[in-house]
């Protein structure tokens, strides 16, 4: 099943699309950095994007292996949770406990998209490992600084734009396009 508009806004006919400054971009990747570009989030020069592209790049792998677990069953839940814990304390946050060792932010002390991208990965580690961040305490030191930013502040509180965990009603619809999708 494929979305498409009458005008043609869905160019590969998928979201998300957003519209801003005039344009209707679309593209998960083309979205997020134009914004950082907008907002000076995405590096001064060449080499700090290539930097920020390579954190944002590593958390996202680690983020997309949160997609599918609402639709999982209990046993491939477990075994799936098992996976990303063991992969988050062994691959992904030693890296970002390193680069934090005696820096701020990521990149060059200067805040970033890739920044951002780390502050929600480990919010949602937290979610389903309440405790997973005691033996990185760059890392945990790290979300605190960023949790006290005034738009992240903002953006962290109840009734935010900020997506709660899939609820029953969430996961139900989840299974029924899929179910659609692929019957």
């Amino acid at each position: 099943m494929y979305l498409f508009s009458a005008d043609g806004d869905l160019v590969f006919g998928q979201l998300p699309m957003v519209e801003i400054d005039g344009m209707k971009l679309v593209q998960t990747k083309a979205i997020l950095n134009y914004i950082a570009g907008k907002y000076n989030l995405y590096g001064k020069d060449l080499k700090q994007r290539a930097m920020i592209d390579m954190y944002s790049e590593g958390l996202r792998d680690l983020m997309e292996q949160f997609l599918v677990l609402c639709i999982l069953s209990p046993a491939e839940l477990k075994t799936r949770l098992e996976n990303i814990q063991a992969k988050a304390t062994g691959r992904y946050l030693p890296v970002y406990e390193k680069v934090l060792c005696g820096s701020q932010y990521l990149v060059d002390d200067q805040l970033s998209c890739a920044d951002i991208h780390l502050l929600e990965a480990t919010i949602m580690l937290e979610e389903k490992f309440p405790e997973i961040l005691t033996n990185f305490p760059n890392v945990k030191a790290f979300q605190g600084r960023m949790k006290v930013l005034p738009t992240i502040h903002k953006f962290l509180q109840p009734n935010s734009m900020r997506k709660p965990q899939p609820d029953e009603f969430y996961v139900t619809t989840v299974k029924k396009v899929f179910h659609k999708l692929f019957s």
